[in-house]
């Protein structure tokens, strides 16, 4: 791994005498290196000074907008040419199925069938960079021995270059990227090419020529005619530029992905108002054939009344990928990432029911699925063993996706699915691998048998990196919300306990934000004949305000137990937050009850008054003596209050999170909350602490603080 000493340590600015590099050294050794394995682009990449950033300084082959999204990277981004630098190793990524699999932002961009290598530029101290190469797809799935020593040979003597002219202090001179020239004409002699431009303009379809910036540098008088633009205008611009109904980023796709791949592509353009067009475009080194013709039978066919099974779905597109990544971003938890695969992906790719496994203790659990009719024909695939020879389990362990397109596909290979009908037809089942760990297997299903053909198959592949890498952060957001639920309820009295004339209920809401934890705490605690309640309120809502909770409820509990005074057990308490030395302050309410003398006496720390309702119904605010907050001064007091309880009163203990709100003014809002609890005082303890804890905003806002709320009622 590359620390922070291996980036700092690149090629610094030079003293302003320094010469520079004599030659381009870069471009020199990426031209002869792509031609030494016969490669078709690649790019050099140069570690930022003073940043662990790569920066793309000469490309080559292609035009560097085919890799715009790349030209800084970070060290830590999860792309090859990161990856080899980082881990100083060649990387290898032998198609596009590979691609999606590991690098699936790569595939989003670049969803084509090519080959590519990635090597660090580094000495035995020192990383100053990176190369990546690549290959049309159909380079052999592995390098030979051959490529590997050409390429590692080559970056090994450019890194020697590069640290010699760091020691002698020599800056690499910017360089200019390198293109393949336009070909040469071939005819012979200038006759010979004035034949041969006259024969392509007497052809009946049109032929033109872009360069490697999908620029015209030729078109015949048929290409002009079929485009309804003059061939004056069409000269030196871009395709989907001059022409306006081309202009759409699936035709300036085809473009990039002939040249990429190397492979001959084609599609068909509706020119307004109803005339379908055919282009197929023949690339090589240098730029791009392109045959336009009329495309007849598409016209007829768009004519035609639609046939039953016509209206299937369109295959996703690059900028619905982009989409469909963007929703996965927002995904929380697991059961948000099924749904989402359900609402936005199922449909687009045409797929009528799906299930989403994740792994555990060596064995598949569904953790959802959508479309099935009956919930039954899911079971089977919930706690089957890995080692099983299942489609699910052997794409899972092996990393490689399997299409079925029909049953009988399917009962060949996996003979004991004929006994399990679902009533599908065709399966995809998507292996989710993150971060290099296996987290599950998405399976989709179609009604009708589906074929998938290989532009379909790399698009399913590069979802499911998308779906993998959303799954496992709601796997982590599940984990980390099950246990701060499961920390918080240790923290909190699991139930209170039964007084013979104290009737009691209490309710916990948490934050809607951070972690759903948080320093809100209350107990019920019978001591000599008595009854003592408390409810106080931690600084923050986190772990260590939970923590902390729990220390000082402890300790309330304890000083109680021995038969501390109320303002004894709050002097203790605040003395104990001091010692435990945390910059975290607490406010806290501490009640002794005597129902047999009808009086309570009250202690106060910084926290909001309790409310009282008298049997006749009226609420009052209880101003009650008090001192600072717990955890600020070591010598505070705090005085106590006696307050008369009659039989059938209620007192309401809180913390500020139910009566503070943004934008709402905390006595308009406590005389609210005493309003309330005058209105609705007379119900069942539990159905009235339910009443004032969803009422209003505090149930349907997004909570800033944790809520705790404890009722006490005197039985008569």
């Amino acid at each position: 791994m590359v620390g922070v000493a291996d980036w700092q340590g690149h090629v610094q600015a030079p003293a302003a005498t320094a010469a520079p590099v004599g030659r381009p050294l870069l471009s020199m050794t990426l031209a002869s290196l792509l031609d030494e394995v016969h490669a078709h682009s690649g790019a050099v990449y140069l570690l930022a000074p003073r940043e662990p950033v790569l920066e793309m300084v000469v490309t080559a082959g292609l035009p560097r907008a085919f890799a715009a999204p790349w030209e800084r990277v970070g060290l830590s981004a999860p792309i090859p040419v990161a990856d080899a630098a980082r881990e100083r190793r060649l990387i290898w990524v032998n198609g596009e199925e590979q691609m999606a699999a590991r690098y699936p932002r790569v595939a989003v961009v670049l969803p084509y069938p090519f080959a590519l290598a990635a090597l660090p530029l580094a000495t035995q101290h020192k990383l100053y960079g990176a190369v990546y190469v690549t290959w049309p797809g159909a380079h052999p799935p592995e390098l030979s021995d051959r490529e590997r020593e050409h390429l590692s040979a080559a970056c090994d003597r450019l890194a020697l270059r590069l640290e010699r002219a760091s020691e002698e202090q020599r800056p690499v001179r910017p360089e200019p990227d390198l293109l393949a020239p336009a070909a040469a004409p071939t005819g012979a002699g200038t006759l010979g090419t004035m034949e041969a431009a006259r024969m392509v303009a007497r052809l009946p379809y049109g032929l033109c020529a872009l360069d490697l910036h999908g620029r015209l540098s030729y078109a015949n008088a048929a290409t002009a005619e079929l485009l309804g633009v003059p061939a004056s205008r069409l000269l030196g611009t871009q395709l989907w530029a001059s022409v306006p109904w081309l202009n759409d980023p699936l035709y300036e796709d085809r473009y990039r992905a002939a040249l990429l791949s190397q492979h001959v592509t084609s599609f068909v353009a509706l020119r307004p108002p109803g005339e379908w067009l055919s282009f197929r475009l023949y690339p090589s080194t240098n730029g791009l054939s392109v045959r336009i013709s009329r495309a007849r039978a598409v016209s007829e066919m768009t004519r035609a009344e639609p046939r039953s099974g016509d209206d299937a779905p369109s295959l996703v597109t690059i900028s619905q990928i982009l989409s469909l990544a963007s929703a996965l971003t927002t995904a929380a938890g697991v059961q948000d990432v099924v749904q989402l695969v359900a609402d936005e992906i199922a449909p687009a790719v045409g797929s009528q029911a799906l299930v989403v496994l994740g792994t555990q203790a060596g064995r598949l659990h569904v953790l959802g699925h959508r479309g099935y009719p009956d919930a039954h024909i899911v079971e089977r695939f919930d706690g089957v063993p890995l080692s099983a020879q299942t489609p699910g389990t052997h794409a899972l362990n092996s990393g490689v996706p399997a299409f079925f397109e029909s049953r009988e596909q399917l009962e060949h290979l996996y003979p004991s699915r004929s006994t399990t009908p679902e009533g599908m037809a065709a399966w995809a089942y998507l292996p989710l691998i993150a971060s290099g760990r296996p987290v599950g297997t998405c399976v989709l299903a179609y009604a009708q048998p589906h074929p998938f053909p290989a532009d379909e198959r790399a698009v399913l592949t590069s979802l499911s990196g998308l779906i993998a890498q959303a799954l496992e952060r709601a796997l982590l957001y599940d984990a980390k919300f099950q246990l701060a639920h499961g920390l918080q309820a240790a923290l909190l009295p699991h139930s209170l306990p039964s007084l013979p004339l104290i009737e009691a209920a209490a309710r916990y809401l948490p934050a809607t934000q951070g972690m759903e934890i948080g320093g809100d705490f209350y107990d019920l605690v019978p001591s000599h004949g008595r009854a003592v309640a408390v409810i106080g309120d931690v600084q923050g809502h986190n772990v260590t305000a939970a923590g902390l909770m729990g220390q000082l409820r402890t300790a309330v509990r304890a000083y109680t137990t021995v038969g501390q005074a109320p303002e004894e057990v709050m002097r203790s308490t605040n003395r104990l937050l001091i010692d435990l030395g945390t910059d975290l302050f607490a406010s806290c309410l501490y009640l002794r009850l005597d129902p047999a003398r009808e009086v309570a006496v009250m202690s106060r720390a910084g926290h909001p008054p309790p409310l009282l309702r008298r049997p006749d119904g009226n609420v009052r605010v209880l101003d009650l003596a008090g001192g600072p907050l717990l955890g600020i001064d070591a010598s505070a007091t705090y005085p106590t209050t006696e307050v008369s309880l009659l039989p059938g009163s209620v007192l309401a203990l809180y913390t500020d999170g139910l009566i503070e709100s943004p934008g709402v003014d905390i006595e308009d809002a406590l005389a609210d909350l005493g309003r309330r609890l005058a209105e609705t005082g007379d119900q069942p303890l539990d159905a009235l602490a339910d009443s004032l804890v969803q009422h209003g905003e505090t149930a349907t806002r997004e909570r800033l603080d944790d809520v705790a709320l404890l009722l006490l009622r005197v039985r008569g």
